[in-house]
């Protein structure tokens, strides 16, 4: 709402309030210029500007635009605005323009978690505490949330990348380290989602003050990140995977050397130059226009094994990478971690034989079963508690293979409000190994009622 606060000036949800300031006027003009500059170049079979290009052209309009308002405020007989306004109305235009625009504002939000986008005028706002609701328009109209797109492109030193009918869909990482990806043409409307990341560092003693697991359940997991154990952290689509993974890596010690593989970079461990000094960050590759130049996570994780790591991060399995994933964790590089898509931490099993199916190696299940259980240690699941309130639910502990079944013990499973608590016994072996680790021997033993 802006203004006085009238009953006409109140916002329906998908609405934008009217420009009030000399540079949201300004933003609103050189936008659709813009819009109209790129499709003309589109229509005229142009490639796409280039970021320098862009920010240049961007200047001339803000400049343009300018001296037209100037112009027309003389007509009018009012004073032209003063040198030091129009410097600072073009600097928050240029901001605005080759920033986020106008989702700068939901971006900077804290409590904001998702974005989703479905049209300029349809916009959806996931937020921290799980609730959804309608959000602003993001844009005047679908032609101008196409050109927004691109300019995030350009801004993000994504120049290469095309956003048009010929190539419709593009993902970037923006400047927070937040992920978006947006699509056209093969929609009804122009279409994005930006996945938002607020914990971007974060340890295992947040995870307990923020309630995803009690204090017990971050001892055992710190115990097992430094005893070196290979984990999977499983879950639905926006519980928290690859904070949890942030969580978890917080606990390696920062002499190991690290190499993480994602298909588009989140973690941001190399981020952290003092818990993680020695890090290197691969992100998979797509095909150019041509169609060449894929590089996938499966040809990373053979890579990375020549980079002689300490441990393997793998941000989320996705498919035929599960292979060289469990080679790896299986000939001497434990103390990997990795995420998975599951409804539930059993499920994860038949998951991984899915891809290990559908990998170059086609394994059958007896032998995916057999390499994951001589790879993966424990399966953490993250769900949402009776509250939802996201949560750990479950820890498996894998023992061994028996043909077509992975044989886990579920050490911690879901207790009546859907929260972890302690199931079943660790195997002495482990429980020693954890204990040397730093872990209590007694720590769960009045769970298990051995007290």
């Amino acid at each position: 709402m802006r203004g006085t606060g009238g009953p006409s000036e109140l916002l329906l949800p998908g609405q934008l309030a009217p420009p009030s300031t000399l540079a949201e006027a300004i933003t609103e003009s050189v936008l659709q210029r813009l819009a109209q500059y790129a499709h003309a170049r589109e229509s005229a079979g142009l490639p796409q500007e280039s970021g320098e290009e862009h920010r240049a052209t961007a200047a001339r309009l803000v400049a343009d635009e300018l001296q037209r308002h100037a112009r027309a405020e003389l007509a009018a007989g009012r004073p032209s605005p003063s040198p030091q306004a129009e410097t600072a109305a073009a600097e928050s235009v240029l901001d605005a323009v080759l920033g986020a625009g106008m989702l700068e504002r939901l971006l900077a939000d804290p409590e904001v978690e998702n974005i989703t986008v479905n049209g300029a005028d349809r916009v959806w706002l996931r937020l921290a505490d799980g609730t959804k609701r309608r959000g602003p328009a993001v844009a005047r109209s679908d032609e101008e949330l196409v050109e927004l797109v691109r300019l995030l492109a350009a801004r993000a030193g994504e120049d290469e990348r095309r956003f048009d009918r010929g190539v419709p869909s593009v993902n970037v990482q923006l400047a927070d380290g937040s992920r978006l990806f947006a699509a056209m043409a093969v929609t009804r409307r122009v279409s994005l989602s930006i996945r938002k990341h607020r914990f971007t560092r974060v340890t295992l003693a947040d995870l307990v003050r923020l309630g995803m697991c009690d204090q017990t359940v971050a001892d055992v997991l710190a115990a097992m990140v430094r005893a070196r154990k290979n984990i999977v952290v499983a879950g639905g689509t926006n519980v928290g995977k690859t904070t949890f993974l942030r969580a978890l890596a917080s606990q390696i010690p920062p002499e190991e050397r690290l190499v993480t593989i994602e298909d588009t970079f989140e973690l941001r461990l190399d981020a952290d130059s003092r818990a993680h000094p020695d890090v290197v960050a691969m992100q998979a590759r797509a095909a150019n226009i041509e169609g060449q130049g894929a590089i996938d996570q499966a040809e990373l994780v053979r890579w990375a094994l020549r980079m002689s790591p300490d441990r393997v991060i793998v941000g989320e399995i996705r498919g035929s990478e599960v292979v060289p994933m469990c080679n790896a964790m299986s000939q001497g590089n434990d103390g990997s971690l990795s995420t998975i898509h599951s409804s539930t931490s059993r499920g994860v099993f038949t998951k991984l034989a899915a891809y290990a199916a559908q990998s170059p190696e086609r394994l059958s299940a007896e032998a995916t079963n057999l390499l994951v259980a001589s790879a993966v240690h424990f399966v953490v699941h993250l769900g949402w508690d009776a509250a939802r309130r996201r949560a750990v639910t479950s820890i498996r502990e894998v023992l061994d293979a028996d043909g077509t079944q992975v044989v886990s013990n579920e050490v911690f499973a879901p207790g009546p409000d859907g929260r972890a608590v302690l199931s079943a016994p660790l195997r002495p072996e482990t429980m020693r190994e954890l204990n040397d680790a730093g872990l209590p021997l007694d720590a769960l033993s009045s769970g298990w009622g051995l007290s």
